[in-house]
C-alpha cells in the first residue's frame, strides 16, 4: 500500500520551521540549534498517508542571511529531484524572511512541471501551537496532488496558495504572513480538501530564458542595488551603488515609482554611463506605469507589479542571460 503513494522529495534550508526557543512562549528571538529537518519529519507522522518522503538537507541558515550560492545549490537540488521520474512534486522547507525572493527564483528558473511549493513557519518548533507541522503537512498534500502540475512555485502556509510571483510576506510575527497583493491566494487547504482557484498569467519555467546553468557560470553575480526613496533624498546612495560596480539600480520610489528630485539627478548620470534603472515602488501593492516620458526616454525601465526585492532578481537574470541589452531588459518586465 506504501508503496503506491507519490513519492515527494523534500528539500530542507533552515528557517523558523527548524529552529528552537528556550521554551513554548518564545515566539521570536529563537535560533537554529540541534532541531534538524529529521526531527520534523518525525514530528509529522501523518505525512505518511499521502506520500513517501524522501529529503535532503540543501542548507540550515535563517534566511534572513541567504545568498546567491545557496540558490544555486537549491536549483540543483531541485533540478536533480524532478530528473527522477518516480518524484511527483518537490517540497522546500524555508525561512519566511526571503521565502518570496527564493521562491521567485525558482519559479522563473526552475524547468519542470512537476509542483514546487515552499513552506516554512512563522512559530520555532518548540512553541506553543507551532504551525509548522501542519504548514509541512500541507505543502505535500499540494506536491502530490496532480492538479498542482503546471502552476510554477507555490508558496503554501496558513491554508494558503499562492503563486511565487505574487507572494510577499505583509506580516512580521502573524501566522497569516503571506499575501498574493496583486493576484490573491491561487488556491486553498480547506479541510481535507485542496481548492484551486487560478494559475499564474505569466510565464514561468520552462517558459522562460533563465537557467541555472546560467546563473551558475559566473563567479560574482551582477551586482544590482535597491535603493529605497524617502523625504530629503539626496542621490547619494545611488552614486555609491554606482561607485560600487552596480550594472543596475532598482529605485524603489514613492507612489507610482516617483524620483525625488535630487535622485533624479544621479539616476540621470547612473543611466548615462549605461546602468539599467528599473522604477519600483515602495508601496507594496498595485502596477508601476512607465509615467513621465522623460522617463522612458533616459530609458527607465518599469517594474510593473514586481516588488523592489522581485525586480532585483529578474534584471539579474536579464543581465547573465543578455548581457546589455535595454530592449531584453524592458521586454522581460513586460513579459515576466
Amino acid at each position: 500500500m506504501t508503496n503506491t503513494l507519490p513519492k515527494i522529495h523534500l528539500i530542507a534550508c533552515g528557517g523558523t520551521i527548524v529552529s528552537s526557543g528556550d521554551d513554548a512562549l518564545q515566539m521570536t528571538g529563537y535560533r537554529i540549534k540541534d532541531f534538524s529537518v529529521d526531527a520534523l519529519l518525525a514530528a509529522v507522522p501523518q505525512l505518511g498517508r499521502y506520500a513517501r518522503i524522501e529529503a535532503e538537507e540543501a542548507a540550515r541558515i535563517d534566511s534572513m542571511s541567504m545568498t546567491s550560492e545557496v540558490w544555486k545549490k537549491l536549483g540543483a537540488a531541485i533540478e536533480r529531484a524532478a530528473a527522477d521520474p518516480d518524484v511527483t512534486g518537490i517540497v522546500v522547507t524555508h525561512g519566511t524572511d526571503t521565502m518570496e525572493e527564493t521562491a521567485w527564483f525558482m519559479h522563473l528558473t526552475a524547468k519542470t512541471d512537476k509542483p514546487i511549493v515552499f513552506t516554512g513557519a512563522m512559530r520555532p518548533a518548540t512553541a506553543l501551537s507551532a504551525d509548522g507541522p501542519l504548514n509541512l503537512l500541507n505543502a505535500v498534500r499540494i506536491a502530490a496532488d496532480p492538479r498542482a502540475k503546471g502552476r510554477g512555485v507555490l508558496l503554501a502556509l496558513n491554508d494558503v496558495i499562492l503563486s511565487a510571483r505574487d507572494a510577499m510576506k505583509t506580516n512580521p510575527t502573524n501566522v497569516m504572513a503571506f499575501s498574493g497583493v496583486n493576484q490573491g491566494p491561487i488556491g486553498l487547504v480547506a479541510g481535507d480538501e485542496i481548492v484551486w482557484l487560478g494559475r499564474p498569467e505569466r510565464p514561468h519555467g520552462v517558459e522562460t530564458p533563465f537557467t541555472l546553468k546560467t546563473f551558475s557560470r559566473p563567479r560574482h553575480l551582477p551586482r544590482v542595488d535597491i535603493l529605497y526613496s524617502h523625504a530629503d533624498d539626496d542621490g547619494v546612495l545611488v552614486r555609491a551603488a554606482v561607485a560600487a560596480g552596480a550594472e543596475a539600480i532598482v529605485h524603489a520610489g514613492t507612489g507610482n515609482g516617483s524620483i525625488h528630485a535630487e535622485t533624479e539627478k544621479a539616476l540621470a548620470e547612473a543611466a548615462a554611463g549605461n546602468v539599467f534603472v528599473i522604477r519600483a515602488s515602495r508601496v507594496p501593492d498595485g502596477c508601476v506605469t512607465p509615467g513621465l516620458a522623460e522617463w522612458q526616454e533616459k530609458g527607465y525601465v518599469p517594474s510593473g507589479t514586481l516588488s523592489p526585492q522581485k525586480a532585483r532578481i529578474l534584471a539579474i537574470l536579464v543581465l547573465l542571460t543578455f548581457g546589455w541589452s535595454p530592449e531584453k531588459m524592458k521586454e522581460a518586465f513586460e513579459t515576466y
